[in-house]
């Protein structure tokens, strides 16, 4: 065995993920508007990275404390900040390099001291109509306690009012709730230029007006701020408070967690910035970042593009699936074949109808479903609401602990229930996170059909455009079965339930994962081809890894896609020397999880909701389903095989984290991503063809009859 490093911490992982995110936004080839945009999900990743990764390290060094230990994390913590700051330092240099750019496309992103004066007119005037209203300045004394309203989400400006000697301190929220972060300036007349404003130096500017008549003062100043809280929280466990009355509470102990990062522009005084350590309690292993003027980049994710067209990724309109042409509904579809759908390539509507149909059918008679996250006014929703209304059994199983979806998925849980919907919540300790429908119909003599989705991503119209997920839609009565048992289960998890078709969490995944890579083993130890390909967005639990080393050893070729974090080090001579890693990061976020067994030259292929970490296949409720269908096992390979093609946004994944591009040598230039479009524009083509021939003949057999 090597003396290698055998594991990369996932923390430091998810760092090298983001990592690839912000080369986005470096990337010269991509257009500026999209540039700009990759800046707000680096942000955004990196928001999440401080109230998930980085406070669950920090909490672990405190327990140790408390417990008299020596814990390694301080080692990790102080790796996690250092290659924070590293990625901070290039996320400014890429920032100012975009302003320039846009400058020279004549889009100007100015600051309040670069406005011409007929634009401070118009500045002052829309300050006092339209911001002004939604600002109320908190001031700050001995007895202030700022952790009880200072926000997690929201950038803030701290203010100090100066008279003679004495300071009064002020903090003022960015209403970005109410209003856009994004302003556009009217140009003087001949003038071929844009200008936008940010919210934030809307209110700089007119910092006067808020405090003038109330407040006497000789000089005032502002600087931003903004502080990221600690995502977790402790539900009360008191038996007479339902689930649904503990998460609310849990999101209300979210307001005030403690920080586990401020962040203040660079220019803030010193006497300041120790008044608002002091309040917030910041300790020596919160992250205290000296940084710009703006903050909450997370916005910079909607920049308008008021600029050209080219400046900003070309559409690629999602297709319709020709599966579902010359059939009379999407039931008689389905029921004719098994059907494969790829977002955002293909449209997500296709799953919209389906319930929506469902929701008047006299022929259905229930309706089950799994809501992890849902768009805000979800159209799918309003159809099982529907449903309700016209006399179907509609069960929606709820999960109220999806991540920053909590408050959402809890306001959706009371409309539901008022809407006649029977939800369900699950099972304590098993967050339930599988991409399940089920349809159960009263078709000819009395037979109950039941039709099933079983995918990758969740029931979301808006995500559904920009992450690439599968979904199966299905009548196979063994996959529809087992479905309905999966329902069963997430209801009673201590009732024995035996899956032989689906990969059910935490039933069953592991050991089956497991016997899947020693059918592999197996047949590389006979001398036969073995050979596994894996998709997945983390890749960190240390069991599944060995049984991948294991198998490396073993003479199977594996090959593998991680989006996001990977634990496991490729390339180690006697551990990992077979196995190779890439990481595709483009305009679409890749989020679909595919498992592919050469099995002697009849391929096993599985699409499943479930990353490969502990979490997933031991403490959540996940479901992964077999390919039966020989025509779209094939389609899912080669979409996976043109992913490997790619010689533009694929990244190898390597010990040192580098995150080199893949080389593109003497091969043609590939971008994985828009190549699949192509590929399955093809696929609806031909099929459609075939499908005007099937027309054709039949028509002639008519007539000749």
């Amino acid at each position: 065995m090597s003396g290698e490093k055998l594991y990369i911490e996932k923390e430091l992982s998810w760092l090298s993920f983001n990592e690839r995110v912000l080369q986005e936004a470096k990337d010269k080839s991509v257009p500026l508007i999209e540039r700009i945009r990759f800046l707000g999900i680096f942000s955004n990743n990196l928001d999440e990275f401080y109230k998930v990764r980085f406070s669950d390290v920090k909490r672990r060094i405190i327990i140790s404390q408390e417990q008299g230990k020596d814990d390694k994390s301080k080692h990790l913590l102080s790796k996690m900040q250092s290659k924070a700051f590293k990625l901070n330092q290039e996320f400014d240099e890429v920032y100012n390099e975009l302003i320039l750019e846009m400058a020279r496309r004549r889009i100007f992103l100015v600051n309040e001291t670069q406005l011409t004066e007929p634009q401070q007119k118009w500045i002052k005037k829309y300050f006092k109509k339209e911001v002004q209203p939604h600002i109320c300045p908190q001031f700050i004394t001995k007895e202030t306690n700022l952790l009880s309203f200072l926000k997690d989400e929201y950038a803030y400006i701290s203010v100090e009012l100066t008279k003679n000697e004495s300071r009064q301190y002020a903090l003022i929220e960015i209403p970005t709730d109410q209003l856009p972060r994004f302003v556009m300036v009217p140009e003087e007349k001949g003038k071929r230029r844009k200008t936008i404003i940010l919210l934030d130096n809307i209110i700089r500017y007119c910092l006067d007006e808020l405090f003038q008549g109330f407040v006497e003062y000789d000089q005032l100043q502002g600087h931003s701020m903004k502080m990221t809280r600690d995502a977790e929280y402790d539900l009360s466990n008191e038996v007479e408070h339902s689930l649904l009355e503990q998460m609310s509470e849990g999101i209300e102990q979210r307001l005030t967690a403690m920080p586990v990062r401020f962040v203040y522009e660079k220019t803030m005084p010193q006497h300041m910035l120790d008044m608002l350590c002091d309040k917030l309690g910041i300790s020596n292993y919160d992250n205290l970042i000296a940084g710009g003027r703006y903050h909450n980049f997370k916005d910079f994710i909607g920049f308008p593009n008021v600029g050209r067209e080219y400046l900003e990724n070309k559409p690629l309109p999602p297709m319709a699936c020709a599966d579902f042409d010359g059939y009379n509904n999407s039931f008689d579809a389905i029921k004719a074949k098994d059907i494969l759908l790829y977002y955002p390539y293909h449209t997500f509507d296709h799953v919209s109808e389906l319930v929506r149909q469902s929701s008047f059918d006299p022929k259905v008679l229930s309706i089950k479903i799994n809501i992890y996250r849902v768009a805000k006014d979800s159209r799918l929703m309003h159809s099982l609401m529907d449903a309700v209304h016209n006399g179907k059994n509609v069960t929606v199983v709820v999960e109220l602990q999806a991540r920053f979806d909590e408050e959402a998925n809890i306001e959706w849980a009371k409309i539901l229930t008022d809407a006649g919907v029977e939800v369900v919540f699950g099972a304590p300790g098993l967050k339930i996170h599988s991409k399940l429908l089920l349809i159960s119909r009263r078709e000819n003599e009395g037979e109950i059909v039941r039709y099933a989705h079983i995918g990758t991503g969740n029931f979301h119209e808006k995500t559904a455009r920009i992450y690439t997920d599968f979904s199966l839609l299905t009548a196979d009565k063994e996959i529809t079965d087992e479905v309905r048992n999966v329902f069963g289960y997430i209801q009673n998890p201590y009732r024995p339930v035996k899956f032989n078709q689906l990969i059910v969490s935490p039933r069953n995944s592991r050991k089956q994962l497991y016997r899947l890579i020693d059918s592999e083993i197996a047949n590389a130890k006979s001398g036969m081809a073995a050979a596994i390909t894996l998709k997945v967005n983390n890749l960190v639990d240390k069991g599944l890894i060995n049984k991948l080393y294991g198998a490396s050893n073993a003479g199977v070729e594996i090959r593998m896609i991680i989006r996001g974090m990977c634990s496991l080090v490729p390339g180690i001579e006697g551990v990992s020397e077979n196995i190779k890693v890439i990481s595709v990061v483009d305009r679409f976020l890749e989020h679909p999880r595919v498992i592919i067994t050469h099995n002697n030259g009849d391929p096993q292929v599985y699409i499943s909701s479930a990353d490969w970490m502990t979490r997933n296949i031991d403490h959540r409720i996940e479901v992964a389903t077999p390919i039966k269908n020989t025509e779209l096992k094939q389609r899912i390979i080669d979409i996976i095989d043109i992913q490997f093609t790619d010689t533009v946004k694929a990244r190898w994944i390597d010990k040192e984290m580098s995150n080199k591009y893949v080389a593109r040598g003497n091969r043609k230039k590939v971008r994985s991503q828009l190549a699949i479009y192509d590929y399955l524009k093809q696929v609806e083509k031909q099929t459609r063809k075939r499908q005007q021939r099937l027309l054709e003949i039949e028509s002639d057999e008519s007539e000749s009859a």
